[in-house]
């Protein structure tokens, strides 16, 4: 049995690398016109530019980013503008107000991040009863898909999926290869969905190959297998051509559907560990950065003033450019949260429907 579902895998893979250098693969129609794309970046209603902000760059990256941005717009304007900078500083304390409520808004900040760490470690708290009930139903979750794979659950989260896209393509090919259907346009029609499939399978799990937890690589291998549309499919053709497909075509339509809406669950747990993981992270990220924001914010607002460093570079007033830098540096804690979170929010935005709902206009 292992060795002819091992058979069954390695051709579906040798079928995909050949789908794979053909041109673009139109996808099977719902009877609605075209089938969603497979990848999240395609079915997101979104240019490639703003989901790559969104999603893909290294969020501490893009909060440094977003860190420079802010220092060159709060130069490049308070140079430009009339009166200028310098004169409002030998006019009123400027200075020492800014910093003085961003001490005040890093404190209060820092409170949040309190907040969420408490919001998360609820979560993980509980009586021996609640954690017995926790470990027995992801034990029979385990258990299952064991018996569903024939092999033993990984303890990988990304291995774990992968193990049910493999799954789902030794399903995929126990379709097409035993296909007692003998109506051509039936026949035609669930090859193409089958192919569809493993194009979709094999390229999600060379991500999943990849990637590793506590890295978004995992979640975003997995936001790519487009499963609830597939299973939508499989009840279409199930009830469209129920007449004209046998007995043993149903049960592997059925045994195809089951294989994919184990997949819904599976992602959805990961995703949640993911969610905590990075809450965390994103805890500990704003309290280091919170401690160095104070300090610069304190200095800032109690020795610098308008005479402090005298003179230009490259045209700008350094009072300028140090007031600028250090207004950035207060604000890391905050643009902390807004990377995590923009990621955060988008993913569970996409993830919304576990079940076959296309939530998208």
């Amino acid at each position: 049995m292992g060795i002819c579902r091992n058979d069954r895998l390695q051709r579906g893979r040798d079928e995909v690398s050949r789908l794979q250098t053909a041109s673009r693969w139109t996808h099977v129609t719902d009877g609605n016109g075209e089938g969603p794309a497979d990848t999240m970046a395609d079915r997101a209603d979104e240019n490639r530019f703003k989901m790559i902000i969104l999603m893909e760059i290294n969020r501490l990256a893009l909060a440094v980013a977003l860190c420079l941005v802010v220092f060159l717009s709060f130069v490049f304007t308070v140079t430009v503008l009339d009166p200028s900078f310098v004169d409002k500083l030998n006019d009123a304390d400027t200075i020492e107000t800014i910093f003085t409520t961003m001490i005040s808004v890093i404190l209060t900040g820092s409170t949040l991040v309190v907040s969420i760490g408490q919001l998360v470690l609820t979560q993980e708290t509980g009586p021996l009863g609640d954690q017995r009930d926790r470990m027995a139903d992801a034990m029979d979750f385990r258990d299952f898909t064991r018996d569903l794979t024939g092999e033993p659950s990984a303890t990988n989260p990304a291995k774990f999926l992968g193990q049910l896209v493999d799954e789902t393509i030794s399903r995929s090919i126990a379709l097409r290869d035993g296909l007692g259907a003998t109506d051509t346009e039936v026949r035609d029609t669930i090859e193409r969905f089958v192919e569809d499939i493993l194009t979709n399978a094999r390229e999600v799990n060379e991500q999943l190959n990849e990637g590793g937890f506590g890295t978004f690589d995992a979640i975003s291998a997995s936001l790519n297998f487009n499963y609830g549309w597939k299973i939508g499919r499989i009840e279409r053709l199930q009830s469209e051509y129920d007449q004209q497909l046998t007995e043993t075509d149903m049960d592997r339509l059925e045994d195809l559907k089951t294989a994919l809406s184990m997949f819904g669950p599976a992602r959805e747990h990961v995703k949640t560990l993911y969610f905590q993981w990075e809450l965390i992270s994103l805890s500990q990220m704003i309290l280091y950065a919170a401690i160095p924001s104070v300090i610069v914010a304190g200095v800032m607002a109690s020795i610098v003033g308008p005479q402090t460093v005298p003179g230009t570079l490259y045209g700008f007033e350094v009072i300028t450019i140090l007031v600028g830098a250090a207004f950035s540096v207060t604000l890391l804690p905050f643009l902390l949260f807004v990377s995590y979170i923009l990621r955060i929010l988008t993913v569970a935005k996409r993830t919304l429907a576990i079940e076959p709902l296309i939530l998208r206009s």
